[in-house]
């Protein structure tokens, strides 16, 4: 499992755009990785917006955004036009990453137990340690957090 102040092992998942993305493709820029339960759903859809909003004020930052669920690469290019994404969509059908985070939860959905993801935000710096982590993350106003703790992080 993944810990603040500890070096995050590599991982590579097939992302959008018909590629696949290494944790180790981004030494040397900060790292956003939020993990959200399913590709158009209203939470989902509001949080990709708000980060996709604010990506310039990031990329300003020397950081980039990725996106991670469970849900298929098709799921997600769909999603990604939808939207209007300008970053990208990582598929995470095993889990490995979910896992390596620790964001798979027991949660309740309409009065059952479901396995779901979590919704979380983990922030890596340029030498690829975990900074910070958001975690049970409410959507509104929580981009806007992150953008400070990456402009704090020096």
């Amino acid at each position: 499992m993944t810990e603040i102040g500890k070096k995050v092992k590599n991982f590579t998942l097939p992302a959008t755009a018909d590629q696949e993305l290494s944790l180790n493709d981004f030494k040397g820029k900060k790292l956003v990785l939020y993990f959200y339960p399913k590709d158009s759903t209203p939470g989902c859809t509001t949080e990709g917006q708000d980060f996709r909003d604010a990506k310039a004020k990031f990329s300003r930052q020397n950081s980039v955004i990725l996106g991670v669920s469970r849900d298929s690469l098709r799921s997600h290019e769909n999603f990604k036009a939808k939207q209007q994404f300008n970053f990208d969509l990582l598929s995470d059908v095993d889990e490995e990453l979910c896992k390596q985070f620790d964001v798979i939860k027991m949660k309740n959905m309409y009065g059952k137990q479901v396995r779901g993801i979590e919704r979380s935000t983990f922030l890596i710096d340029e030498a690829g340690v975990l900074r910070q982590e958001w975690r049970k993350v409410k959507v509104k106003g929580h981009v806007d957090e992150v953008l400070e703790a990456v402009k704090a992080l020096k």
